[in-house]
């Protein structure tokens, strides 16, 4: 959904086809998932990313929309359940993001289909956390309460999308791919089911300031109750939001951390693939 939905035009289609090429730099191959006309497509070549990028008619698809798709002859854009569930039955290990979705704010229980997702497929799963305008420690609790484990890459914190802390712990952190492939292999061998969630800090020079991000974010979510803007197309909506706001800081935050997720779940990957 990054291409789809979670950029600005033309700003996505950039990103998108960087994202690929600080993979291929890095001596992997890029997978880029969606469904088009109906047909999960797992390297999604040049045309289909530009159609993705520049489509006003592209669904946001979570695992239980897959089916719906596939029938239907849809065109969608896959979140991180969707993408997760093709991406480990093509036979892929490794997979990159922004942020995971998770549980929202409010007293009503909104939960993102990420999060179960996570729990019962084996994937190594590359992001900044869950995305800012969640409730990070009900998400973070729902991670260890479904023995999703959480590491952090180079940090003792989980990250909180644009900044690079958020004062809740990781259940461990590595400091090269090496060790988080070890681990993986390990969750493998002793029949563990669900992902190892890989939490990597956006980059210092982009991390929007702190001070910037409260008063923002309360008006991100002010606006959206006014227009009434639920469900799947609130986290969208408050991206946007944020971005004008923050006069483009957290989009520039945003697109920093895509491509650096990328070149880490690269190196990952490579690790992985490399002979023992």
């Amino acid at each position: 959904t990054v291409i789809a939905h979670g950029l600005p035009r033309p700003r996505n289609l950039g990103t998108a086809r960087r994202l690929e090429q600080v993979m291929r730099e890095e001596g992997v191959t890029p997978a880029t998932i969606a469904v088009i006309a109906g047909t999960c497509c797992v390297g999604s070549d040049a045309h289909q990313i530009e159609f993705l990028a520049n489509s006003v008619d592209i669904k946001k698809l979570s695992t239980r929309d897959l089916a719906i798709a596939v029938a239907r002859g849809w065109n969608g854009a896959t979140t991180v359940a969707a993408t997760t569930w093709i991406a480990h039955r093509a036979g892929i290990s490794v997979f990159a993001t922004g942020g995971i979705g998770g549980v929202h704010r409010g007293s009503l229980p909104d939960v993102s289909a990420d999060l179960p997702e996570l729990a019962r497929t084996p994937m190594i799963v590359v992001c900044s956390g869950a995305k800012m305008v969640l409730d990070l420690p009900a998400t973070r609790e729902w991670l260890e309460t479904h023995s999703v484990t959480v590491v952090g890459y180079g940090c003792d914190e989980m990250p909180a999308f644009y900044s690079r802390v958020s004062g809740l712990s990781v259940d461990v952190r590595c400091d090269s791919p090496v060790e988080i492939v070890q681990i993986f292999k390990t969750q493998r061998e002793l029949g563990l089911r669900s992902a190892l969630l890989v939490t990597v800090p956006v980059p210092s020079e982009a991390e929007v300031p702190a001070e910037l991000l409260p008063q923002t974010l309360d008006q991100s979510l002010d606006d959206a109750r006014k227009e009434k803007i639920t469900g799947r197309d609130l986290t969208p909506f408050l991206l946007a939001r944020l971005a004008e706001l923050s006069e483009g800081a957290t989009l520039r935050a945003n697109i920093a951390l895509l491509e650096n997720n990328a070149r880490v779940a690269a190196l990952i990957a490579r690790t992985l693939c490399a002979p023992s």
